[in-house]
């Protein structure tokens, strides 16, 4: 596991994002904007993911798209980033982009090492993943969550439920006393994920 360092790592407030090649080609862009919008230093830690489907799925399921099934390895990869969290003197924050995003929100189910989860267009269509949110206690209080507003209007079947599933993990949510906000960014999945992603970062860091 690579880890990319940005930031000051003296700062209290660490982020940890998993990435993949595409997130950290954006993630200066990423950086910057985060520093736009929150007034403290911060110190963020990449954490570079071998293999997307494989690493970040919570559990495994058949493929959506492509041939690739998910292989359910998020627990080892969890496992490494709370290795990052030891400093109890700080105070650590968990979010990405997608896949990762989903990861993000399951970890704070496994862990309350995180105070907070930045979710941007998290892969709520994940098999079974709204079930779990259900069945099981969230052991943080602040999430944010962010959808496009074209993302729902695929054609593929399975994705296309992402729209109803992050409205309703918010209520969801909402229900259990967690702060949480979802935001609607305008476009598909594929655009402006960097910006995407330091909005969600921000925001969360800016909850009182």
């Amino acid at each position: 596991m690579k880890i990319y360092e940005f930031g000051n790592p003296d700062a209290d407030i660490v982020l940890i994002q998993p990435v993949d090649e595409h997130d950290l080609a954006g993630i200066e862009n990423e950086i910057k904007t985060i520093g736009e919008n929150y007034d403290k230093d911060f110190f963020l830690q990449a954490v570079k993911v071998n293999d997307w489907n494989r690493d970040l799925s919570p559990w495994e399921a058949p493929a959506v798209f492509g041939r690739e099934d998910f292989g359910g390895g998020a627990k080892n990869i969890l496992t490494e980033v709370l290795e990052l969290c030891g400093d109890k003197e700080k105070t650590y924050y968990i979010g990405g982009y997608s896949l990762a995003a989903l990861f993000s929100l399951w970890a704070v189910y496994q862990t309350d090492v995180f105070a907070g989860v930045a979710a941007a267009s998290p892969s709520m269509w994940f098999p079974n993943f709204i079930d779990y949110m259900k069945e099981n206690d969230i052991r943080t209080d602040k999430v944010y969550l962010s959808l496009g507003d074209r993302e729902e209007k695929t054609r593929n079947p399975v994705m296309a439920t992402v729209g109803d599933r992050i409205r309703e993990a918010e209520i969801i949510l909402k229900e259990r006393d967690v702060k949480c906000i979802l935001e609607w960014n305008e476009g598909n999945h594929f655009k402006d994920a960097d910006i995407r992603t330091a909005k969600a970062f921000s925001s969360v860091l800016n909850f009182v």
